[in-house]
């Protein structure tokens, strides 16, 4: 997990300033698609695994 720093912060009013364009958007989302996969993180091993807490709270909000 990141801390918030300036220097983070800096760095994220400057992406801000610049906008992508969909070339870039797809790029950056392939790259982060490609990195999960090379960590193991996806595909999942049990794509419903956790369905139970998720169902629950989305009860808990609707009930809001």
């Amino acid at each position: 997990m990141l801390r918030r720093t300036k220097l983070l912060d800096a760095f994220e009013r400057e992406q801000l300033r610049e906008p992508l364009t969909l070339e870039q958007k797809l790029r950056l989302y392939d790259g982060m698609l490609e990195e999960a996969r090379q960590l193991g993180v996806l595909p999942l091993k049990d794509p419903l695994d956790g369905i139970d807490e998720d169902i629950r709270r989305a009860r808990i909000l609707r009930a809001l």
